[in-house]
């Protein structure tokens, strides 16, 4: 007996994701699936999913994220609770796609008594079911290893520089600490503008606090790009902003992957030299953004080719021309 299998494409979004997850499958051209989310009254969540599902190439997007009600914790355990489901019902395939991977900084033990919880979310993962992982711009490339299955690293640089080259003026990408400046490097090659380093050091005494302290590089009366993979408390970028004003920089522009602007961010970066963050919609913005000051571009086309080239079983590498490998 000889059976000719057809494999079928299904996308689902958890309730963090809906707006970017729609623009997935609008641009694949398919429907989105209901997993019809709910909550029992202690708050615990129920995935039933509406169609039957066996034997498909799922595709299970859920950004981890402070959401609608939702914490971090609610958004990736949501995400979980689908995996479980999509195995269950016997998916052929499951795949995890984080536009932002949660957990991600916690990738090594820098003191001693510290947990690695970038590779914890990893094996929840594995362990409910999934085979492969799609996420973009993750903390650091390590993380990739960290999943014991296949994993594809995208990057938000193409939809950045786009916009990036829009900008006019003497442009200067500067990297807002050490740890970022190959990054820079690849945005200032790509751009062919001049490269600067900002360096930073963190208060050992206070939690969450950056102190810039020089800028390495000509900035004075250039277009200053900072560029980071994540904006969360905005100290980082402020701190470095101010140190970018301070040398003669004409303007300061911020462009991110992830704007997840926790606590004071909105009112550091309203108070701050910088006139415009430019980031993407990996992550919903949280009310009270303004419009003027930040400016939100989709990664919906980026996700959709590397879904269609997972499902196809094509390079995902291609898409990028090999940078998200760098």
């Amino acid at each position: 007996m000889e059976l000719v299998t057809h494999k079928k494409l299904y996308v689902v979004s958890g309730r963090a994701s809906r707006p970017l997850a729609e623009a997935i499958a609008a641009e694949l051209g398919e429907s989105l699936g209901e997993p019809n989310i709910a909550e029992f009254a202690n708050g615990e969540i129920h995935c039933r999913f509406s169609e039957s599902i066996r034997g498909c190439d799922a595709f299970i997007i859920q950004t981890h994220c402070q959401s609608e009600g939702m914490s971090i914790n609610d958004t990736l355990m949501e995400q979980l609770i689908m995996v479980d489901a999509a195995r269950r019902a016997s998916a052929k395939r499951i795949t995890v796609v984080c536009p932002h991977y949660g957990y991600a900084r916690q990738d090594r033990k820098s003191s001693g008594r510290e947990p690695i919880t970038a590779k914890l979310v990893a094996n929840l993962f594995k362990e409910a079911g999934a085979s492969r992982l799609v996420g973009i711009d993750l903390h650091s490339g390590q993380i990739q290893g960290f999943f014991d299955g296949p994993v594809d690293h995208l990057t938000a640089m193409p939809v950045l520089v786009d916009r990036l080259r829009s900008l006019e003026g003497d442009l200067a990408i500067v990297s807002p600490d050490a740890g970022r400046v190959k990054v820079a490097e690849r945005y200032a090659n790509q751009l062919g503008a001049d490269l600067a380093i900002v360096h930073k050091r963190r208060s050992h005494t206070a939690f969450n606090t950056v102190e810039a302290k020089e800028v390495v590089g000509e900035v004075e009366g250039k277009v200053c790009v900072i560029v980071d993979d994540m904006i969360d408390t905005a100290g980082t970028i402020c701190a470095a902003a101010e140190q970018l004003a301070e040398r003669g920089a004409s303007r300061v522009v911020a462009a991110t992957t992830h704007g997840v602007f926790s606590g004071p961010a909105l009112e550091r970066l309203a108070a701050s030299p910088i006139e415009k963050v430019i980031v993407t919609d990996t992550l919903p913005l949280p009310a009270g953004a303004d419009p003027d000051l930040i400016e939100v571009l989709s990664v919906a086309p980026v996700i959709a080719r590397a879904i269609d080239a997972v499902f196809e079983d094509a390079s995902v590498s291609e898409i990028f021309g090999g940078d998200n490998l760098s």
